[in-house]
Protein backbone atom coordinates (compact mmCIF):
# COMPACT_ATOMS: atom_id res chain seq x y z
CA UNK A 1 0.00 0.00 0.00
CA UNK A 2 1.38 3.39 -1.00
CA UNK A 3 1.37 6.41 1.29
CA UNK A 4 1.97 10.01 0.29
CA UNK A 5 2.07 13.35 2.08
CA UNK A 6 -1.06 15.29 2.97
CA UNK A 7 0.60 18.16 1.09
CA UNK A 8 1.69 16.41 -2.12
CA UNK A 9 0.93 13.31 -4.18
CA UNK A 10 4.57 12.97 -5.17
CA UNK A 11 7.24 10.74 -3.63
CA UNK A 12 4.84 8.03 -2.45
CA UNK A 13 6.35 5.29 -0.28
CA UNK A 14 5.06 1.94 0.93
CA UNK A 15 3.62 1.57 4.43
CA UNK A 16 6.86 0.22 5.92
CA UNK A 17 8.80 3.27 4.73
CA UNK A 18 6.06 5.61 5.93
CA UNK A 19 6.42 4.19 9.46
CA UNK A 20 10.21 4.53 9.30
CA UNK A 21 10.07 8.12 8.04
CA UNK A 22 7.42 9.24 10.52
CA UNK A 23 6.96 12.61 8.84
CA UNK A 24 6.89 13.21 5.07
CA UNK A 25 9.84 15.19 3.62
CA UNK A 26 7.67 18.25 2.91
CA UNK A 27 6.47 18.40 6.53
CA UNK A 28 3.14 16.77 5.75
CA UNK A 29 1.69 13.63 7.32
CA UNK A 30 1.53 10.31 5.52
CA UNK A 31 -1.89 9.19 4.28
CA UNK A 32 -2.79 6.09 2.22
CA UNK A 33 -3.60 6.53 -1.45
CA UNK A 34 -6.75 4.57 -0.66
CA UNK A 35 -8.04 2.88 2.46
CA UNK A 36 -8.06 -0.92 2.56
CA UNK A 37 -11.19 -3.03 2.46
CA UNK A 38 -11.84 -5.14 5.55
CA UNK A 39 -14.58 -7.59 6.54
CA UNK A 40 -16.09 -5.71 9.47
CA UNK A 41 -18.43 -8.48 10.61
CA UNK A 42 -15.62 -11.04 10.66
CA UNK A 43 -13.30 -8.70 12.55
CA UNK A 44 -15.98 -8.06 15.19
CA UNK A 45 -16.08 -11.81 15.93
CA UNK A 46 -12.34 -11.92 16.68
CA UNK A 47 -10.52 -11.65 19.99
CA UNK A 48 -8.52 -8.48 20.61
CA UNK A 49 -5.20 -9.85 19.37
CA UNK A 50 -6.67 -11.18 16.12
CA UNK A 51 -8.60 -7.94 15.68
CA UNK A 52 -5.41 -5.90 16.02
CA UNK A 53 -3.59 -8.20 13.60
CA UNK A 54 -6.32 -7.82 10.98
CA UNK A 55 -6.69 -4.05 11.25
CA UNK A 56 -3.03 -3.03 11.61
CA UNK A 57 -2.09 -5.57 8.95
CA UNK A 58 -4.62 -4.04 6.55
CA UNK A 59 -3.36 -0.50 7.19
CA UNK A 60 0.34 -1.46 7.08
CA UNK A 61 0.50 -4.46 4.71
CA UNK A 62 4.17 -4.01 3.81
CA UNK A 63 5.32 -4.92 7.32
CA UNK A 64 5.49 -8.73 7.56
CA UNK A 65 4.70 -11.05 10.47
CA UNK A 66 1.94 -8.90 11.97
CA UNK A 67 0.46 -11.66 14.15
CA UNK A 68 3.82 -12.17 15.87
CA UNK A 69 4.38 -8.43 16.20
CA UNK A 70 1.00 -7.97 17.89
CA UNK A 71 1.67 -10.82 20.30
CA UNK A 72 5.12 -9.43 21.16
CA UNK A 73 3.68 -5.93 21.63
CA UNK A 74 0.89 -6.75 24.04
CA UNK A 75 1.40 -10.12 25.69
CA UNK A 76 1.93 -9.79 29.44
CA UNK A 77 1.98 -5.99 29.40
CA UNK A 78 -1.67 -5.13 30.12
CA UNK A 79 -3.54 -5.76 33.36
CA UNK A 80 -6.71 -6.54 31.35
CA UNK A 81 -6.57 -9.72 29.29
CA UNK A 82 -8.59 -8.10 26.50
CA UNK A 83 -6.39 -4.96 26.68
CA UNK A 84 -9.16 -2.31 26.41
CA UNK A 85 -12.39 -3.37 28.17
CA UNK A 86 -15.63 -1.48 27.68
CA UNK A 87 -17.55 -1.16 30.95
CA UNK A 88 -21.07 0.16 31.67
CA UNK A 89 -21.32 3.28 33.81
CA UNK A 90 -24.80 4.70 34.18
CA UNK A 91 -26.28 5.57 30.80
CA UNK A 92 -22.88 5.54 29.09
CA UNK A 93 -20.27 2.90 28.36
CA UNK A 94 -16.62 3.67 29.12
CA UNK A 95 -13.84 2.37 26.89
CA UNK A 96 -10.93 1.92 29.31
CA UNK A 97 -7.66 2.53 27.52
CA UNK A 98 -5.42 2.78 30.58
CA UNK A 99 -4.61 -0.83 31.45
CA UNK A 100 -1.17 -0.78 29.82
CA UNK A 101 2.30 -0.37 31.35
CA UNK A 102 2.05 3.43 31.81
CA UNK A 103 -1.70 3.72 32.59
CA UNK A 104 -2.58 5.84 29.55
CA UNK A 105 -4.23 5.24 26.19
CA UNK A 106 -0.94 5.83 24.39
CA UNK A 107 0.20 2.36 25.51
CA UNK A 108 -2.08 0.71 22.95
CA UNK A 109 -0.09 2.29 20.13
CA UNK A 110 3.30 2.69 21.76
CA UNK A 111 3.66 -0.93 22.74
CA UNK A 112 3.07 -1.68 19.07
CA UNK A 113 5.20 0.99 17.40
CA UNK A 114 8.62 -0.41 18.42
CA UNK A 115 7.60 -3.74 16.91
CA UNK A 116 6.50 -2.03 13.69
CA UNK A 117 9.66 0.08 13.45
CA UNK A 118 12.08 -2.77 14.02
CA UNK A 119 10.23 -5.01 11.55
CA UNK A 120 10.11 -2.20 8.96
CA UNK A 121 13.80 -1.52 9.51
CA UNK A 122 14.61 -5.17 8.80
CA UNK A 123 12.26 -5.22 5.81
CA UNK A 124 14.03 -2.23 4.27
CA UNK A 125 17.54 -3.42 5.13
CA UNK A 126 18.23 -0.22 7.07
CA UNK A 127 21.62 -0.25 8.78
CA UNK A 128 21.52 3.13 10.55
CA UNK A 129 20.23 3.53 14.07
CA UNK A 130 16.85 5.20 14.39
CA UNK A 131 16.48 8.24 16.64
CA UNK A 132 12.88 8.72 17.80
CA UNK A 133 11.98 12.35 18.55
CA UNK A 134 8.80 12.88 20.51
CA UNK A 135 7.03 15.89 21.97
CA UNK A 136 4.60 15.04 24.75
CA UNK A 137 1.84 16.80 26.61
CA UNK A 138 2.18 14.18 29.32
CA UNK A 139 1.25 10.63 28.32
CA UNK A 140 2.98 9.98 24.98
CA UNK A 141 6.40 10.57 26.51
CA UNK A 142 6.31 7.88 29.18
CA UNK A 143 4.54 5.41 26.92
CA UNK A 144 7.12 5.93 24.18
CA UNK A 145 10.04 5.72 26.62
CA UNK A 146 8.71 2.50 28.08
CA UNK A 147 8.06 1.02 24.65
CA UNK A 148 11.46 1.86 23.19
CA UNK A 149 13.77 1.46 26.18
CA UNK A 150 16.77 -0.74 25.35
CA UNK A 151 15.39 -1.68 21.92
CA UNK A 152 18.49 -2.48 19.81
CA UNK A 153 19.23 0.00 17.03
CA UNK A 154 16.80 2.64 18.32
CA UNK A 155 17.35 5.70 20.50
CA UNK A 156 14.60 7.95 21.82
CA UNK A 157 14.52 11.57 22.95
CA UNK A 158 11.37 12.97 24.60
CA UNK A 159 10.61 16.66 25.08
CA UNK A 160 7.89 17.80 27.48
CA UNK A 161 6.75 21.29 28.56
CA UNK A 162 8.39 22.30 31.84
CA UNK A 163 5.62 22.72 34.41
CA UNK A 164 3.03 21.61 31.88
CA UNK A 165 2.45 18.01 32.99
CA UNK A 166 1.17 16.52 36.23
CA UNK A 167 3.66 15.65 38.96
CA UNK A 168 2.97 11.96 38.43
CA UNK A 169 3.52 12.26 34.67
CA UNK A 170 6.78 14.11 35.27
CA UNK A 171 7.93 11.49 37.79
CA UNK A 172 7.20 8.73 35.29
CA UNK A 173 9.47 10.36 32.71
CA UNK A 174 12.16 11.64 35.08
CA UNK A 175 12.73 8.16 36.53
CA UNK A 176 12.79 6.36 33.16
CA UNK A 177 15.52 3.75 32.92
CA UNK A 178 17.19 2.57 29.71
CA UNK A 179 20.54 3.04 28.00
CA UNK A 180 19.00 4.57 24.89
CA UNK A 181 16.65 7.19 26.39
CA UNK A 182 16.91 10.97 26.83
CA UNK A 183 14.26 13.13 28.51
CA UNK A 184 14.34 16.93 28.36
CA UNK A 185 11.95 19.50 29.82
CA UNK A 186 11.44 22.48 27.51
CA UNK A 187 10.78 26.02 28.70
CA UNK A 188 7.48 26.68 26.97
CA UNK A 189 4.29 24.80 26.24
CA UNK A 190 3.49 21.62 24.31
CA UNK A 191 3.06 23.50 21.04
CA UNK A 192 6.61 24.86 21.43
CA UNK A 193 7.93 21.34 21.94
CA UNK A 194 5.91 19.91 19.04
CA UNK A 195 6.97 22.73 16.70
CA UNK A 196 10.56 22.22 17.78
CA UNK A 197 10.44 18.56 16.82
CA UNK A 198 8.96 19.40 13.40
CA UNK A 199 11.66 22.04 12.89
CA UNK A 200 14.37 19.49 13.65
CA UNK A 201 12.99 17.24 10.92
CA UNK A 202 12.95 20.20 8.53
CA UNK A 203 16.52 21.20 9.44
CA UNK A 204 18.38 17.88 9.55
CA UNK A 205 19.50 17.02 6.02
CA UNK A 206 17.94 13.82 4.69
CA UNK A 207 16.69 13.19 8.25
CA UNK A 208 20.14 11.82 9.11
CA UNK A 209 21.91 13.30 12.13
CA UNK A 210 25.66 14.02 12.21
CA UNK A 211 25.89 11.04 14.53
CA UNK A 212 24.52 8.84 11.74
CA UNK A 213 21.05 8.18 13.12
CA UNK A 214 17.88 8.26 10.99
CA UNK A 215 15.12 10.43 12.46
CA UNK A 216 11.61 9.17 13.10
CA UNK A 217 8.84 10.00 15.54
CA UNK A 218 6.54 8.30 18.03
CA UNK A 219 3.90 11.06 17.99
CA UNK A 220 0.60 10.31 16.31
CA UNK A 221 1.88 12.14 13.25
CA UNK A 222 3.50 8.71 12.57
CA UNK A 223 0.97 6.45 10.85
CA UNK A 224 2.47 3.56 12.85
CA UNK A 225 1.17 5.29 15.98
CA UNK A 226 -2.25 5.97 14.55
CA UNK A 227 -3.07 2.60 12.96
CA UNK A 228 -3.13 0.56 16.22
CA UNK A 229 -5.59 3.04 17.76
CA UNK A 230 -8.24 2.10 15.19
CA UNK A 231 -8.49 -1.32 16.82
CA UNK A 232 -10.09 -0.20 20.07
CA UNK A 233 -13.06 1.36 18.29
CA UNK A 234 -13.79 -2.04 16.76
CA UNK A 235 -13.19 -3.65 20.15
CA UNK A 236 -15.67 -1.32 21.88
CA UNK A 237 -18.33 -2.02 19.25
CA UNK A 238 -17.75 -5.78 19.64
CA UNK A 239 -18.07 -5.45 23.44
CA UNK A 240 -21.44 -3.72 23.06
CA UNK A 241 -22.59 -6.44 20.67
CA UNK A 242 -21.63 -9.20 23.11
CA UNK A 243 -23.37 -7.40 25.96
CA UNK A 244 -26.55 -7.01 23.90
CA UNK A 245 -26.46 -3.20 24.13
CA UNK A 246 -26.61 -2.99 20.33
CA UNK A 247 -27.34 -5.21 17.35
CA UNK A 248 -25.04 -5.60 14.35
CA UNK A 249 -25.33 -2.52 12.19
CA UNK A 250 -26.56 -0.20 14.94
CA UNK A 251 -24.65 3.05 15.15
CA UNK A 252 -22.60 3.99 18.21
CA UNK A 253 -21.47 7.50 19.17
CA UNK A 254 -18.02 8.04 20.66
CA UNK A 255 -17.01 10.97 22.88
CA UNK A 256 -13.27 11.49 22.69
CA UNK A 257 -11.20 13.83 24.88
CA UNK A 258 -8.52 15.00 22.48
CA UNK A 259 -5.99 17.76 21.93
CA UNK A 260 -3.83 16.61 19.03
CA UNK A 261 -6.83 15.03 17.20
CA UNK A 262 -5.12 11.64 16.76
CA UNK A 263 -7.37 9.64 19.07
CA UNK A 264 -10.57 10.87 17.44
CA UNK A 265 -9.10 10.56 13.94
CA UNK A 266 -8.61 6.85 14.63
CA UNK A 267 -12.37 6.69 15.18
CA UNK A 268 -12.98 8.40 11.86
CA UNK A 269 -10.69 5.88 10.14
CA UNK A 270 -12.61 3.05 11.83
CA UNK A 271 -15.80 4.52 10.35
CA UNK A 272 -14.20 4.79 6.91
CA UNK A 273 -13.24 1.11 7.17
CA UNK A 274 -16.92 0.31 7.65
CA UNK A 275 -17.53 0.29 11.42
CA UNK A 276 -21.04 1.68 12.15
CA UNK A 277 -19.85 4.81 13.96
CA UNK A 278 -22.43 7.55 14.44
CA UNK A 279 -21.24 10.96 15.62
CA UNK A 280 -17.67 11.49 16.78
CA UNK A 281 -17.82 13.96 19.66
CA UNK A 282 -14.67 16.03 20.03
CA UNK A 283 -14.25 16.99 23.69
CA UNK A 284 -11.89 19.85 24.57
CA UNK A 285 -10.88 21.53 27.80
CA UNK A 286 -10.51 25.33 28.14
CA UNK A 287 -8.14 25.17 25.16
CA UNK A 288 -11.14 24.90 22.88
CA UNK A 289 -9.54 25.57 19.50
CA UNK A 290 -11.06 22.38 18.09
CA UNK A 291 -14.53 23.19 19.41
CA UNK A 292 -14.40 26.57 17.71
CA UNK A 293 -13.10 25.02 14.49
CA UNK A 294 -15.89 22.45 14.25
CA UNK A 295 -18.48 25.15 14.90
CA UNK A 296 -17.09 27.82 12.55
CA UNK A 297 -14.59 26.27 10.13
CA UNK A 298 -11.99 28.76 11.42
CA UNK A 299 -8.87 27.25 12.97
CA UNK A 300 -7.20 29.98 15.03
CA UNK A 301 -4.29 29.28 17.35
CA UNK A 302 -3.84 32.98 18.15
CA UNK A 303 -5.00 32.68 21.74
CA UNK A 304 -3.40 32.04 25.13
CA UNK A 305 -2.68 28.44 26.06
CA UNK A 306 -4.37 27.65 29.37
CA UNK A 307 -2.78 25.27 31.87
CA UNK A 308 -5.57 23.00 33.02
CA UNK A 309 -6.17 19.92 35.18
CA UNK A 310 -6.33 17.90 31.94
CA UNK A 311 -2.82 18.78 30.69
CA UNK A 312 -2.63 16.16 27.95
CA UNK A 313 -5.13 18.33 26.04
CA UNK A 314 -3.33 21.63 26.63
CA UNK A 315 -2.65 22.02 22.91
CA UNK A 316 -3.44 24.73 20.34
CA UNK A 317 -1.91 23.15 17.20
CA UNK A 318 -3.69 19.85 16.58
CA UNK A 319 -1.36 18.11 14.14
CA UNK A 320 -3.61 15.22 13.13
CA UNK A 321 -6.36 17.56 11.98
CA UNK A 322 -4.24 17.92 8.84
CA UNK A 323 -4.95 14.28 8.00
CA UNK A 324 -8.69 14.83 8.35
CA UNK A 325 -8.56 17.79 5.96
CA UNK A 326 -6.97 15.55 3.34
CA UNK A 327 -9.17 12.52 3.97
CA UNK A 328 -12.29 14.66 3.51
CA UNK A 329 -11.11 16.45 0.38
CA UNK A 330 -8.37 14.44 -1.31
CA UNK A 331 -6.88 17.83 -2.15
CA UNK A 332 -3.18 18.08 -1.29
CA UNK A 333 -2.91 21.62 -2.70
CA UNK A 334 -5.67 22.85 -0.41
CA UNK A 335 -4.10 21.16 2.64
CA UNK A 336 -0.66 22.58 1.82
CA UNK A 337 -2.17 26.06 1.48
CA UNK A 338 -4.06 25.81 4.78
CA UNK A 339 -0.98 24.58 6.65
CA UNK A 340 1.09 27.41 5.15
CA UNK A 341 -1.52 29.90 6.37
CA UNK A 342 -1.47 28.36 9.86
CA UNK A 343 2.31 28.51 10.03
CA UNK A 344 2.60 32.05 8.72
CA UNK A 345 -0.56 33.72 10.01
CA UNK A 346 -1.68 31.55 12.91
CA UNK A 347 -5.09 30.70 11.43
CA UNK A 348 -6.97 29.37 8.41
CA UNK A 349 -10.59 29.19 7.26
CA UNK A 350 -11.75 26.07 5.42
CA UNK A 351 -14.19 26.26 2.49
CA UNK A 352 -17.87 26.08 3.43
CA UNK A 353 -18.29 22.70 1.74
CA UNK A 354 -15.51 21.23 3.89
CA UNK A 355 -16.91 22.84 7.03
CA UNK A 356 -20.28 21.23 6.34
CA UNK A 357 -18.65 17.84 5.71
CA UNK A 358 -16.80 18.03 9.03
CA UNK A 359 -19.94 19.02 10.93
CA UNK A 360 -21.77 16.05 9.40
CA UNK A 361 -19.29 13.70 11.09
CA UNK A 362 -18.11 15.54 14.21
CA UNK A 363 -19.63 17.54 17.06
CA UNK A 364 -17.46 19.71 19.28
CA UNK A 365 -17.85 20.79 22.87
CA UNK A 366 -15.64 21.98 25.73
CA UNK A 367 -15.45 21.67 29.49
CA UNK A 368 -13.51 23.87 31.91
CA UNK A 369 -11.75 22.69 35.08
CA UNK A 370 -14.63 23.37 37.43
CA UNK A 371 -17.07 21.47 35.24
CA UNK A 372 -14.61 18.58 34.94
CA UNK A 373 -14.30 18.36 38.74
CA UNK A 374 -18.06 18.54 39.12
CA UNK A 375 -18.41 15.72 36.59
CA UNK A 376 -15.88 13.52 38.43
CA UNK A 377 -17.84 13.93 41.65
CA UNK A 378 -21.25 13.36 40.08
CA UNK A 379 -20.18 10.34 38.07
CA UNK A 380 -18.62 8.71 41.11
CA UNK A 381 -21.62 9.49 43.32
CA UNK A 382 -24.19 8.33 40.75
CA UNK A 383 -22.45 5.32 39.22
CA UNK A 384 -19.48 4.42 41.43
CA UNK A 385 -17.16 4.98 38.47
CA UNK A 386 -13.98 6.98 39.12
CA UNK A 387 -12.70 8.84 36.08
CA UNK A 388 -9.67 11.03 35.48
CA UNK A 389 -9.87 14.67 34.38
CA UNK A 390 -9.64 13.93 30.65
CA UNK A 391 -12.32 11.25 30.81
CA UNK A 392 -14.50 13.65 32.80
CA UNK A 393 -14.13 16.14 29.95
CA UNK A 394 -15.31 13.51 27.49
CA UNK A 395 -18.22 12.59 29.78
CA UNK A 396 -19.34 16.20 30.28
CA UNK A 397 -19.24 16.96 26.57
CA UNK A 398 -21.14 13.74 25.82
CA UNK A 399 -23.88 15.01 28.14
CA UNK A 400 -23.80 18.39 26.39
CA UNK A 401 -24.21 16.65 23.04
CA UNK A 402 -27.20 14.61 24.14
CA UNK A 403 -28.87 17.60 25.78
CA UNK A 404 -28.44 19.86 22.74
CA UNK A 405 -29.22 17.31 20.01
CA UNK A 406 -31.61 14.87 21.70
CA UNK A 407 -29.61 12.04 20.11
CA UNK A 408 -29.85 8.96 22.36
CA UNK A 409 -27.69 6.70 20.20
CA UNK A 410 -25.59 4.45 22.50
CA UNK A 411 -22.64 6.47 23.78
CA UNK A 412 -19.09 5.30 24.46
CA UNK A 413 -16.81 7.68 26.37
CA UNK A 414 -13.11 7.05 25.82
CA UNK A 415 -11.22 6.91 29.12
CA UNK A 416 -7.71 7.92 28.21
CA UNK A 417 -5.87 7.69 31.54
CA UNK A 418 -6.02 6.27 35.03
CA UNK A 419 -7.35 8.74 37.62
CA UNK A 420 -4.14 8.10 39.55
CA UNK A 421 -2.09 9.94 36.93
CA UNK A 422 -3.82 13.13 38.15
CA UNK A 423 -4.52 12.36 41.82
CA UNK A 424 -4.50 15.95 43.09
CA UNK A 425 -7.15 17.10 40.64
CA UNK A 426 -9.30 13.99 40.97
CA UNK A 427 -9.15 14.00 44.77
CA UNK A 428 -10.05 17.69 44.88
CA UNK A 429 -13.26 16.82 43.04
CA UNK A 430 -14.24 14.48 45.88
CA UNK A 431 -12.97 16.25 49.01
CA UNK A 432 -10.81 19.11 50.23
CA UNK A 433 -7.22 18.01 50.82
CA UNK A 434 -4.31 20.33 51.52
CA UNK A 435 -1.50 17.74 51.57
CA UNK A 436 1.15 19.01 49.10
CA UNK A 437 2.46 15.48 48.41
CA UNK A 438 0.81 14.19 45.22
CA UNK A 439 1.62 10.60 46.10
CA UNK A 440 -0.03 11.03 49.50
CA UNK A 441 -3.08 12.24 47.61
CA UNK A 442 -2.89 9.11 45.49
CA UNK A 443 -3.06 7.01 48.65
CA UNK A 444 -5.96 9.05 50.00
CA UNK A 445 -7.86 8.70 46.71
CA UNK A 446 -7.47 4.94 46.92
CA UNK A 447 -8.63 4.93 50.56
CA UNK A 448 -11.64 7.09 49.72
CA UNK A 449 -12.83 5.24 46.60
CA UNK A 450 -11.52 1.69 46.91
CA UNK A 451 -10.17 1.88 43.35
CA UNK A 452 -6.83 0.12 43.09
CA UNK A 453 -3.68 2.09 42.22
CA UNK A 454 -1.92 0.66 39.11
CA UNK A 455 1.32 -1.08 40.04
CA UNK A 456 3.45 1.10 37.75
CA UNK A 457 2.23 4.20 39.59
CA UNK A 458 2.71 2.65 43.04
CA UNK A 459 6.37 2.07 42.27
CA UNK A 460 7.32 5.33 40.54
CA UNK A 461 7.43 7.32 43.80
CA UNK A 462 10.36 5.22 45.03
CA UNK A 463 12.51 5.49 41.91
CA UNK A 464 15.52 7.77 41.52
CA UNK A 465 15.18 10.70 39.15
CA UNK A 466 17.55 10.28 36.22
CA UNK A 467 16.43 13.07 33.87
CA UNK A 468 16.20 16.56 35.37
CA UNK A 469 17.51 18.88 32.61
CA UNK A 470 15.46 21.91 31.57
CA UNK A 471 16.34 23.56 28.25
CA UNK A 472 15.20 26.53 26.18
CA UNK A 473 13.18 25.63 23.10
CA UNK A 474 15.99 27.08 20.96
CA UNK A 475 18.33 24.38 22.33
CA UNK A 476 16.28 21.43 21.11
CA UNK A 477 18.16 21.00 17.82
CA UNK A 478 21.62 21.16 19.37
CA UNK A 479 20.66 18.62 22.02
CA UNK A 480 19.50 16.17 19.34
CA UNK A 481 22.30 16.40 16.79
CA UNK A 482 24.81 14.16 18.52
CA UNK A 483 22.61 11.76 20.47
Amino acid sequence: MLYHSTRSNENAVDSAQAVLNGLAPDGGLYVPEKLPQVDVQEILKMDTYAMATAIIGAMLPDIPGMETLVHNAYSGKFSASDLTPTVPAGEFSVLELFHGPTSAFKDVALCMLPQLLTAAKTQKGMQEDILILTATSGDTGKAALEGFKDVPGIKICVFYPHGGVSKVQRAQMATQEGNNVTVLAVEGNFDDAQTGVKNIFATVKDDLTPGGARLSTANSINIGRLAPQITYYFKAYADLLRRGTIQMGDKVNFSVPTGNFGDILAGYLAKKLGLPVGTLICASNANNVLTDFIETGLYDRRRPLHKTISPSMDILVSSNLERLLYLMTGDTELVASLMKQLNENGFYQVPESLQNAIRAEFWGGCCDDEQAKKTIGQVFQNTGYLCDTHTATGWAVAEQYQEKTGDKTPMVVLSTASPYKFPAAVLSALEENSDPDEFAKMDRLCELTGVKIPENLVNVRYKKELHTAVIAKEQMLSKVLYL
